[in-house]
């Protein structure tokens, strides 16, 4: 009788067990919030140039010598580089699975076929957003019949400072006027792209040319254009606050430098966005090229900033964006 009794003791134990190692792993596998990345390159993959890189490297930007070869201002010296995908199928494969993983909804931009490719192996994870960056890309009729046919969302990235001109520059006019008509938001690459080398890997770029006050003219001429300062505007953070103060449909995104300057200029920029009442305004943004483990490294810069509270963070991963690009919040939940 006692080994009989022991025997069903046993066999409880093993059930309690078994179910509570069952919860953990229903707890572990549980889906994770919603993140939204609103800067997210879909780009064919050239091996040529799709090298490993370690995240802040911009740390280091000792300069050149017009005598001597350019320097790379990328970095793959440290322990634990992020691997860059070496074709367009395992880069696919690869940012897919991780934004998976992660839940993460992305608003890509780029090349028409990888895009379209994307959007078709998950297209609720792609959210496709059409970039023009001077007239001679695109008609302006071509632009808004590409708008008007349902796939492209947004207007983005726009990126006039590597053409040497300002974002108010009138050549760019008619396509703000039609994402304004059509209520398609845009992202404008402002500020960062001074790679420590830009004079020599992009000669028309200005940084002069990044300033946040640039935008202003044209915000003037299209009154209910939404806006997103891409790279939030850094360095130029008195600019940027002074823009979005006087500018109710401006937000900013924090794509590029997060995971490129140094992570304590990272926060310290953050931090003052934050402190300066616009924490409403911010948004999560990788600028996501050939590296898929950048999404986990970004999203742990905004995870582990305790000078940020919990529903600030929510709001910089997802609130924020939702409520800029008007989703549909319960289609994620």
């Amino acid at each position: 009788m006692m080994k009989q009794i022991s025997y069903k003791q046993n066999l409880l134990l093993v059930l309690v067990v078994a179910l509570l190692c069952f919860n953990v792993s229903a707890q572990e596998t549980k889906k994770r919030p919603p993140i939204i990345d609103v800067h997210v390159h879909a780009m064919k993959v050239n091996p040529a140039f799709a090298n490993d890189l370690c995240p802040w490297f911009l740390k280091n930007m000792p300069g050149g010598d017009p005598k001597q070869p350019a320097p790379s201002f990328l970095s793959n010296g440290c322990a634990d580089p992020l691997k860059a995908a070496k074709s367009d199928k395992e880069m696919k494969d690869a940012l897919l699975a991780t934004a998976e993983r992660l839940n993460v909804i992305m608003v890509a931009s780029g090349d028409a076929g990888v895009l379209h490719d994307w959007h078709k192996a998950a297209p609720n994870r792609i959210i496709p957003s059409l970039g023009i960056s001077n007239g001679k890309e695109m008609t302006v009729k071509a632009f808004e019949d590409s708008l008007s046919k349902g796939f492209y969302k947004v207007m983005g990235e726009v990126a006039p400072q590597y053409q040497g001109m300002s974002p108010s520059d009138l050549s760019l006019d008619e396509y703000f006027g039609v994402a304004e008509k059509l209520g398609v938001p845009v992202g404008i690459h402002m500020g960062t792209g001074g790679n420590g080398m830009a004079n020599i890997t992009a000669p028309k770029y200005r940084a002069s040319l990044g300033r946040p006050f640039l935008l202003e003219d044209m915000l003037a001429r299209h009154p209910k254009l939404k806006i997103w300062v891409m790279h939030a505007g850094y360095p130029m953070i008195d600019e940027m606050i002074a823009l979005m103060g006087a500018n109710a449909y401006v937000y900013v995104d924090l794509a590029g430098f997060i995971w490129s300057y140094p992570l304590e200029e990272v926060h310290a920029y953050l931090q003052r966005l934050i402190q300066a009442g616009f924490g409403k305004r911010i948004m999560y943004g990788t600028d996501l090229m050939v590296w898929p483990k950048l999404l986990e490294t970004s999203i742990n810069v905004i995870e582990s900033a305790n000078y940020l509270s919990e529903d600030q963070k929510r709001d910089i991963f997802f609130n924020n964006a939702a409520r800029f690009f008007n989703l549909d919040v319960n289609k994620y939940k």
